[in-house]
């Protein structure tokens, strides 16, 4: 009986609820737009949403792995210009570099460039916050005084760079499914497994569900708090990498104004900004939803630019209602759970850490 209540609670955890809500309004949106819009529900346009989608996503899973502990980067726009610039300039002077290759680089950069943020936080102690908004401008400027103002024009990059936007896996009645889609989903896979079932994801998740609890613990929260920064430029590289290929000429201001599309993505897909919750999978949808959205309202001429902004805005504001909303019902379903167990034995305690390990809280 209490194996069965604890398979309910995590089939009813908040994070479960926030996906399937996500699924529903990105279907729902999708009807609407359907109706709306003529030719709408087109292979045309749903190759335009999961080509367009990847860098926001890419972005949205690496600014979660930073919130989850608690933090958060405002960098990682300037870590994509500064990986996109210094792989396209790679790329010039190395045509025998193969995309491999080309991935590992962007990467490699952007995982120096995250780490330097996380030593100023992890261990100089400096609000994430403060320290990522001076990295934002310092990597931007850096960036600009190695190119001089020049740019890295397609011409001058391998043949393979502009067509690899264009790789399709697999393609049915003109639905294309893009090589570069397939590489982020996996990504968020793979991630979504990673903090669940490995112990530097669990406890990175206590980390910013309790910190001074898992001081008490004796968790090596700053050494967490630097791989998760270190994860998060290391992906921001890879988005880099998707910038080069999609845009091909690349200049000292690539990247600019993505750090924001990257915290609105993961806090509407459920990402809660006061950390220790949230998942890989949702970002990735909470990245579906924006995207799907700001294309489908261009479309729609009789919404202004204006209200399509206002349209993120509202979004956002009402994802942190729904994580606030959520988190104080399940807090008290919890605490009356827990209030009618007398003597908690191993049974109570499993059903206590099984809807723990579903919000992140999870024990060391």
């Amino acid at each position: 009986m209490t194996s069965q209540i604890a398979s309910g609670r995590r089939r009813m955890s908040p994070d479960r609820i926030k996906e399937l809500t996500l699924v529903g309004i990105i279907a729902g949106s999708v009807i609407m737009f359907g109706i709306l819009v003529d030719g709408y529900l087109s292979g045309r346009f749903f190759n335009r949403v999961t080509t367009s989608v990847v860098i926001v996503a890419i972005l949205a899973a690496a600014q979660a792995l930073v919130i989850f502990s608690r933090n958060i980067d405002l960098s990682i726009g300037s870590i994509v210009g500064v990986s996109a610039y210094l792989t396209a300039d790679f790329l010039t002077a190395n045509e025998w570099a193969n995309p491999l290759v080309a991935m590992l680089v962007a990467m490699v950069v952007g995982a120096a460039l995250g780490s330097f943020n996380g030593l100023i936080v992890a261990y100089g102690r400096v609000p994430a916050i403060i320290a990522t908004l001076g990295t934002l401008a310092l990597f931007r400027t850096l960036i600009s005084l190695y190119s001089g103002g020049a740019n890295v024009i397609a011409s001058d990059l391998p043949g393979w760079v502009l067509g690899f936007n264009g790789l399709t896996v697999v393609s049915v009645a003109g639905f294309d499914l893009r090589l570069v889609f397939v590489i982020v989903v996996g990504v968020v896979v793979i991630l979504q497994w990673a903090m669940r079932r490995l112990r530097a994801g669990r406890r990175l998740y206590a980390i910013g569900s309790n910190p001074d609890a898992a001081r008490q613990a004796s968790l090596a929260a700053p050494r967490l708090i630097m791989f998760s920064f270190v994860g998060a430029g290391s992906l921001a590289g890879m988005a880099g990498f998707m910038f080069m290929v999609r845009a091909g000429t690349i200049s000292a201001t690539a990247g600019s104004g993505l750090e924001l599309e990257a915290v609105a993505a993961a806090v509407v897909g459920g990402v809660s900004i006061f950390g220790g919750s949230g998942t890989m999978f949702g970002a990735f949808l909470g990245a579906i939803l924006i995207d799907t959205l700001e294309l489908s309202l261009v479309r729609v001429t009789q919404v202004s630019e204006f209200w399509r902004d206002a349209a993120l805005g509202i979004l956002i504001l009402l994802a942190v209602i729904l994580d606030a909303t959520l988190h104080k019902r399940f807090t008290r379903r919890l605490t009356r759970d827990l209030d009618r167990t007398e003597t908690p034995g191993d049974d109570a305690l499993s059903v206590h850490m099984g809807t723990a390990a579903d919000t992140g809280a999870v024990d060391a």
